[in-house]
This record gives C-alpha cells, sequence and structure tokens, in this order.
C-alpha cells in the first residue's frame, strides 16, 4: 500500500448550515458533510476515489514537499 499526503481545506458554506471540503493540490476533487468531522470523513472518500482514478487512468499523483496547516486564532485586543 502506498500512502500520499495532501492539503485539505474545510469552510463553513456560507448559506447551507454545512461545511465544503476540498484539496487545492487535488483539482476537481471537493465534498462536503453537515458537520466538519463528517465532511473530513467525506474528503477522505473522496481524495482516495480520486488518487484511484488518476492512477487508473496512468497519471502521476502529484506531492509537495511542504504542506501547509491553517486554522483560525481568535485574539483579544484592549480597546
Amino acid at each position: 500500500m502506498k500512502f500520499y499526503t495532501f492539503e485539505i481545506v474545510i469552510e463553513k458554506e456560507p448559506d447551507d448550515p454545512g461545511y465544503f471540503a476540498y484539496s487545492p493540490t487535488l483539482p476537481g476533487c471537493f465534498s462536503n458533510g453537515a458537520t466538519i468531522e463528517e465532511a473530513r470523513r467525506n474528503i477522505r472518500e473522496a481524495v482516495q476515489q480520486h488518487v484511484a482514478a488518476l492512477q487508473a487512468h496512468g497519471q502521476t499523483v502529484e506531492q509537495r514537499e511542504r504542506l501547509v496547516h491553517v486554522e483560525e486564532l481568535t485574539v483579544g485586543v484592549p480597546e
């Protein structure tokens, strides 16, 4: 079994109660879910299927050397 690492982004849907998930390193690979956890599970499955399809068509699976970690940070500033 070969393992791959991909960046994923999970964003709150602006007009929906759910979450949208995608991988910037795999154009066209996206999913969604009612919760962040569900979106994470669903994008994992979507990425696995996407990579399998690339391999089935003899295409290379690009890997970035440096991953980016993004998270939300809230700070308080005195007025």
